[in-house]
């Protein structure tokens, strides 16, 4: 299953290939920081950082491509806001975190491919 589709960030970069090279290389550094502040802010009970965390994230996953977890990232970003669906908070972060680990393995591949 392909977490990313990269025709949008060709769409930016108008197919330029280092300044593609570059978001990809920038989005494989924040993933793990993305990762660790959600997790963070969730284990602390700190709710609107959290959804602060989950609106930074969903640029980055939508420029991948990752379309459906930036709805998601929004969702939750307005849950937060609102203090409704705590519940649902600790699966958001949880599908970002797995589906963020196997884009970044796909990325990877991408980037071989670009040489």
């Amino acid at each position: 299953m392909a977490f990313t589709d990269l025709k949008y960030l060709q769409t930016i970069t108008e197919g330029d290939t280092a300044s593609m090279r570059e978001l990809i290389l920038l989005f494989i550094e924040q993933v793990p920081e993305f990762i660790a502040n959600l997790n963070k802010h969730l284990a602390e009970e700190q709710f609107i950082e959290l959804g602060k965390e989950a609106h930074k994230a969903k640029s980055s996953v939508m420029i991948m491509g990752m379309d459906t977890l930036g709805h998601d990232l929004k969702t939750l970003q307005l849950d937060t806001i609102s203090g409704i669906r705590k519940e649902t908070y600790a699966l958001h972060v949880s599908r970002f975190e797995t589906e963020c680990l196997a884009a970044v393995e796909e990325l990877k591949i991408a980037l071989k491919k670009m040489k």
